[in-house]
């Protein structure tokens, strides 16, 4: 790929990943990031897969930073890496969803490294960010202290 079209690219997706940051996720852009803190890692943590798609935009990650910001209960960690632009550490956290397959945007809760609850991105597709708000609500609710 041309340095041209990578600079536009990375220009595009900064507001997108900005948004994530803005509301206290970590990115981890590399698979050495991700591997460092998963292994450390205790508590809760939420990890949300961007992308750059329509359902990202319009509905996952207005739905993540708002049930973020609303929810009493909160995960320890909220943690993000960018499917199609940080692959190999998208690559690397997706090691972790042992019997979930691939899914941009997805979203999940993990107590320690165990998955505890899963949003694929057909539960955002079609559904409304409330609802998808309050799926991530429901989990906080169930899994965060």
């Amino acid at each position: 790929m041309s340095m041209a079209y990578e600079d536009y690219m990375r220009q595009l997706v900064q507001p997108m990943r900005d948004e994530l940051v803005r509301a206290g996720f970590r990115e981890l852009r590399t698979s050495e990031e991700v591997e460092q803190f998963m292994e450390q890692v205790e508590g809760t943590t939420f990890v949300f897969i961007n992308s750059v798609c329509g359902c990202a935009a319009g509905l996952a990650r207005p739905a993540a930073t708002q049930a973020v910001l609303r929810s009493e209960k909160k995960p320890d960690h909220l943690v993000t890496v960018f499917a199609g632009q940080d692959k190999e550490a998208t690559a690397k956290m997706r090691e972790y969803f042992v019997g979930y397959p691939p899914s941009s945007p997805s979203m999940a809760l993990l107590k320690g490294k165990e998955i505890v609850h899963f949003i694929p991105r057909e539960d955002i597709e079609f559904h409304s960010m409330e609802d998808v708000m309050e799926n991530i609500l429901a989990a906080f609710d169930q899994y965060c202290g």
